[in-house]
């Protein structure tokens, strides 16, 4: 029998039923889209392998609205056994975790490209009805919501009682997590469709006025700005003082997180709107050039390359694997150190929402407007 280590029980005693759920983050959940190391990245997922992932099935798919547009676009979160998701439908779904059972929906009034994050018993998400909006966990019950100027397809990050979402009028937006009172708010250039990362007191942000901005977290002061040579939709990454983020005039940047002086940059063949993942020594990132990309983290000489279709899906990291999806319609597990595939699923449209692992199952939304749920029982 596999030994646990005794610090790793303590931390997963938030195994509990539906109305038992401790009002955190714990264990090997998937909270939000950055993960809570910033770095999509899930260091205590154990069941899922190099050796064993070739085996995973189908356990569940949910399918929401059968009519319109039904796209999912956001990435999944899942924590305490539920599942949270948006869809272009215009609701997010809380599903069982198991058994893809809907257990509540909240509908807002546009598209739900913005992935959830999930914290102190609320799930925070963006609408394309210009609002960012807290639900009550259990039931879906709206608890505030904030208007701001334009659509949001940012995905929030909480952190010390803090919601940070951008939105396409500009603005990167600092919100009480209890209240949604306006903290502060601080004004780019273009619009913030990038998903904040939070980092010892510093928010890390792209823009489509070409830059990448570190702000106090506090307040929203600018500490620096660096500019890229297009729009930013890729959403930092921040690991051992360094920001890690995708331009779509086709770079990787690596940015000294403290100063954002430029430590180097790879250059793909198209745009990258895919968000890094950092784990190992390596960044791993898609790009519009059809490759699934890992570079070294501190040199940014490429590691291998994988050919697919255009890459919008962000991968995550797991165990020695990473998950990632395309535009053909397939979600990828690749071996982390050499590339190689080592298993993948076809679903029935474009895989451009971003995977989340946790407790031996992959999540991920599609085009064809399921979540999807994979495992190896």
């Amino acid at each position: 029998m596999k030994r646990t280590p005794i610090f790793v029980l303590i931390l997963c005693s938030c195994a509990v039923s539906w109305g038992q759920q401790l009002a955190v983050r714990c264990c090997n959940d998937w909270a939000e889209f950055h993960r809570t190391s910033m770095e999509r990245r899930n260091l205590l997922e154990n069941d899922l392998s190099v050796n064993s992932v070739g085996h995973l099935k189908l356990k569940w798919n949910y399918r929401t609205s059968s009519y319109g547009n039904n796209a999912v676009y956001s990435s999944p979160a899942m924590t305490g056994g539920v599942v949270y998701v948006g869809s272009n439908d215009g609701n997010v779904y809380a599903l069982n975790a198991r058994t893809g059972a809907k257990r509540w929906n909240y509908a807002t009034n546009g598209a739900v490209k913005s992935s959830p994050a999930v914290a102190n018993g609320v799930v925070y998400v963006g609408s394309f009805d210009y609002s960012v909006y807290a639900l009550n966990l259990h039931t879906g019950a709206k608890l505030w919501s904030y208007a701001t100027g334009s659509y949001v397809d940012s995905s929030p990050t909480v952190a010390n009682g803090v919601v940070y979402v951008g939105s396409v009028d500009g603005n990167l937006y600092a919100l009480n997590a209890s209240t949604g009172v306006k903290l502060w708010s601080y004004t780019t250039g273009q619009g913030v469709h990038s998903s904040p990362a939070v980092a010892k007191g510093v928010v890390y942000v792209g823009s489509f006025d070409n830059s990448v901005y570190a702000l106090n977290a506090a307040n929203g002061a600018k500490l620096w700005s660096y500019a890229t040579g297009g729009p930013i939709f890729s959403s930092p990454a921040v690991a051992s003082g360094v920001v890690y983020v995708g331009s779509t005039d086709r770079s990787v940047y690596a940015l000294n997180a403290s100063t954002g002086a430029m430590l180097w940059s790879y250059a793909t063949g198209y745009d990258v709107a895919s968000s890094p993942a950092v784990a190992n020594g390596a960044v791993y990132i898609g790009s519009y050039d059809k490759n699934v990309y890992a570079l070294n983290a501190d040199t940014g000489a490429k590691l291998w390359s994988y050919a697919t279709d255009f890459v919008n899906s962000s991968p995550a990291v797991a165990n020695g694997v990473v998950y990632v999806g395309s535009d053909e319609g397939n979600l990828y597990a690749l071996n982390a150190s050499t590339g190689a595939e080592l298993w993948s699923y076809q679903a029935g449209s474009s895989v451009q929402s971003s995977p989340a692992v946790a407790n031996g199952v992959v999540y991920v939304g599609s085009d064809d407007g399921n979540i999807y749920a994979f495992g190896l029982k």
